[in-house]
This record gives structure tokens, C-alpha cells and sequence, in this order.
């Protein structure tokens, strides 16, 4: 039997994951992460993009977008803190692409209240979730 690590990915609204995993792989602040079990204590912020949990004993992962938010590693917890999580499933491209759109327009037109940041960090968002989509659609092709 392959060893485990519980894992909760958790966003504001719900609980979108609580079970075991073989590894979690998901992007850290400063680099990709992959967390096994035993992996030592860490707690990091994640940036926006694909949390992949690689389930015991099946040959497919579980695939959550995060808008980004905290990871905390304990002996034999790992937990996902999402300001926003969606299931790999239930994301939709063309509201990731106009989110998308709008962020690039916003940016290019920088007029008086447009906050820059604002926009970039939108569209940082839109594109790890177009990321995500792509990964999902590979995995189950």
C-alpha cells in the first residue's frame, strides 16, 4: 500500500477536497511544489493556478484551480487555504477568456482610476485558470 497524507482544499465558500493523496503538486509562492507524505512542517503562500492531488491506487489526479491563498504542511496534514477554488471539472474557459480580455484591455488602457495591480493580478488569474482548463482537458483525453 502506497503511504498517504490527508489533504482539505478549502476555499471561502466550501470544502472542495478532504482526503488522502500519494503527493500534492501545487504552485508555491517562490516555485512549484510537490508535498509527499512525511514532508516537513511549511506554511507558504500559493499563487494562482493548478493544484493536482494524485489519489491512491488510481492512474488519475484530482485538478483544482486556486486563485491563490495559503498552504500549511503538517506531519500528516496537508492543507490548501484558497481565497477561490473550482474543481477542475466545473471551470469554465469562456469566462476565464473574458476575464482574461477584460484584464488586457484594463491594462493597456491605464486611464486615472485603473489600478495597474489590480489588473495584472486579474490577469495572472485568468491565465493560470486557462492553464488549468488546458491540464484538465489533457488528463481526461
Amino acid at each position: 500500500m502506497a503511504m498517504t497524507v490527508h489533504v482539505d482544499v478549502v476555499s471561502a465558500e466550501e470544502e472542495i477536497f478532504s482526503g488522502l493523496a500519494e503527493i500534492v503538486s501545487l504552485p508555491g509562492e517562490s516555485g512549484d511544489l510537490g508535498i509527499l507524505p512525511g514532508h516537513a512542517p511549511l506554511l507558504t503562500r500559493i499563487r494562482p493556478g493548478t493544484v493536482r492531488i494524485k489519489l491512491p491506487n488510481k492512474s488519475e489526479e484530482e485538478v483544482i484551480f486556486v486563485a491563490g491563498g495559503m498552504l500549511e504542511v503538517q506531519p500528516n496534514l496537508v492543507t490548501v487555504l484558497a481565497d477561490t477554488a473550482i474543481r477542475g471539472k466545473d471551470l469554465d474557459e469562456a469566462k476565464a477568456m473574458e476575464a482574461k480580455k477584460r484584464a488586457e484591455e484594463l491594462m493597456t488602457a491605464r486611464q486615472g482610476e485603473v489600478n495597474y495591480a489590480a489588473a495584472q493580478a486579474e490577469l495572472a488569474e485568468a491565465i493560470a485558470q486557462l492553464a488549468a482548463i488546458d491540464k484538465f482537458r489533457h488528463r481526461t483525453h
